[in-house]
Protein backbone atom coordinates (compact mmCIF):
# COMPACT_ATOMS: atom_id res chain seq x y z
CA UNK A 1 0.00 0.00 0.00
CA UNK A 2 1.69 3.11 -0.84
CA UNK A 3 0.64 6.66 -0.93
CA UNK A 4 -0.62 8.90 -4.22
CA UNK A 5 -1.89 12.26 -4.96
CA UNK A 6 -5.21 12.80 -6.42
CA UNK A 7 -6.54 15.75 -7.41
CA UNK A 8 -9.99 14.62 -7.46
CA UNK A 9 -9.47 14.03 -3.79
CA UNK A 10 -7.81 17.49 -3.46
CA UNK A 11 -11.03 19.36 -4.53
CA UNK A 12 -13.38 17.12 -2.84
CA UNK A 13 -11.32 17.78 0.75
CA UNK A 14 -11.24 21.63 -0.67
CA UNK A 15 -14.60 21.63 -0.61
CA UNK A 16 -14.89 19.62 2.68
CA UNK A 17 -12.87 22.29 4.17
CA UNK A 18 -14.49 25.21 2.80
CA UNK A 19 -17.50 23.86 4.40
CA UNK A 20 -16.84 23.37 7.56
CA UNK A 21 -14.98 26.76 7.63
CA UNK A 22 -18.48 28.50 7.18
CA UNK A 23 -19.79 26.31 9.91
CA UNK A 24 -17.05 27.69 12.05
CA UNK A 25 -17.73 31.36 11.03
CA UNK A 26 -21.85 31.22 10.92
CA UNK A 27 -22.25 29.14 14.17
CA UNK A 28 -24.35 31.21 15.98
CA UNK A 29 -26.32 31.45 12.86
CA UNK A 30 -26.53 27.90 12.09
CA UNK A 31 -27.06 26.85 16.06
CA UNK A 32 -29.65 29.13 16.37
CA UNK A 33 -31.87 27.81 13.41
CA UNK A 34 -31.47 24.32 13.18
CA UNK A 35 -30.17 23.05 16.60
CA UNK A 36 -31.99 24.50 19.44
CA UNK A 37 -29.84 27.81 20.30
CA UNK A 38 -27.68 28.56 22.64
CA UNK A 39 -26.83 24.99 24.41
CA UNK A 40 -25.48 23.85 21.10
CA UNK A 41 -23.20 26.75 20.33
CA UNK A 42 -19.90 24.68 21.31
CA UNK A 43 -21.07 21.59 19.62
CA UNK A 44 -21.50 23.59 16.62
CA UNK A 45 -17.91 24.92 16.63
CA UNK A 46 -16.79 21.29 17.40
CA UNK A 47 -18.37 19.81 14.61
CA UNK A 48 -17.16 22.44 12.03
CA UNK A 49 -13.49 22.13 13.21
CA UNK A 50 -13.70 18.53 13.11
CA UNK A 51 -14.90 18.87 9.35
CA UNK A 52 -11.84 21.43 8.70
CA UNK A 53 -9.86 18.46 9.98
CA UNK A 54 -11.37 15.74 8.00
CA UNK A 55 -11.09 18.14 5.07
CA UNK A 56 -7.36 18.85 5.08
CA UNK A 57 -6.67 14.91 5.73
CA UNK A 58 -9.34 14.70 2.47
CA UNK A 59 -7.27 17.41 0.49
CA UNK A 60 -3.95 15.56 1.16
CA UNK A 61 -5.09 12.01 0.28
CA UNK A 62 -4.46 10.88 3.70
CA UNK A 63 -7.92 10.12 4.80
CA UNK A 64 -8.31 7.67 2.29
CA UNK A 65 -4.77 5.89 2.96
CA UNK A 66 -6.33 5.57 6.50
CA UNK A 67 -9.72 4.08 5.51
CA UNK A 68 -7.85 1.49 3.30
CA UNK A 69 -5.48 0.92 5.69
CA UNK A 70 -8.31 0.03 8.75
CA UNK A 71 -10.48 -1.66 6.11
CA UNK A 72 -7.46 -4.14 5.21
CA UNK A 73 -7.17 -4.64 8.96
CA UNK A 74 -11.14 -5.65 9.47
CA UNK A 75 -11.36 -7.67 6.10
CA UNK A 76 -7.90 -9.13 6.67
CA UNK A 77 -6.90 -8.93 3.10
CA UNK A 78 -3.27 -7.82 1.82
Amino acid sequence: MEYQFNFGWMIAGLVITLGGILVVVFYRQISDTMANGVSSYEKMKLYGVITVIVGLLTTSNILSFILEFVFRLLLGKN
